[in-house]
């Protein structure tokens, strides 16, 4: 049971976590999009500094972008690729311990209960006498530790299946964040007068 209650806590500080993490790694992409292609459009430096500034993936996406704008066409399909596959890195991250969490406690609650069983036919076979009182009380404490893992893995396999659809989410507008840049890119040349 103590290891049951370390995982549900554990699992609980692993979504609190990730969920404020994605609140804070989201943006709206078109309002970005929009100010980055003016600023752009315009040759604002400061404008295009101030649109790339900010915690989310895609700023870190286009902020990647912008500081390698010089670079040609193929050299800027590479960094967008290699920055996109980083932020992918840090929504992904803890996720699988998240899983690893689901997995194992409906299985420790299994063993509980097994054990549990197995200490009450022994204390059944030593003692003589079997009393019906005992043994139900032996097997509601034995599948105690059952009901114990599944509350914990059904909230955590929700709370993984929804944050894994969310990355899902964040990883294609991640990714038309960078066919975007690469459009703008190709349109516009490399622009030298930051």
């Amino acid at each position: 049971m103590w290891i049951i209650l370390v995982l549900s806590v554990a699992g609980l500080a692993l979504v609190i976590e990730r969920t404020i993490f994605f609140i804070v790694s989201s943006t709206d992409p078109r309002v970005l999009e929009s100010e980055f292609a003016r600023a752009l459009s315009k040759g604002d430096a400061a404008a295009l500094n101030s649109s790339v500034s900010g915690r989310s993936s895609m700023h870190r996406i286009f902020s990647a972008a912008y500081s390698s704008w010089s670079a040609d066409g193929e050299t800027m399909r590479l960094i967008l690729e290699q920055q996109v596959r980083r932020e992918i890195y840090r929504w992904e991250k803890n996720l699988s311990l998240l899983g690893i969490i689901a997995k194992v406690s409906p299985l420790l609650g299994l063993l509980g209960t097994v054990l549990g069983m197995v200490q009450m036919f022994q204390s059944m076979n030593l003692g003589g006498a079997v009393n019906s009182a005992a043994v139900t009380g032996g097997i509601w404490k034995a599948l105690f530790t059952t009901v114990a893992g599944l509350a914990v893995a059904i909230p955590v396999i929700i709370a993984h299946g929804i944050l894994t659809g969310m990355i899902d989410s964040a990883e294609e507008t991640m990714r038309r964040g960078a066919d975007f840049i690469m459009m703008e890119h190709s349109g516009r040349g490399s622009w030298n007068s930051r």
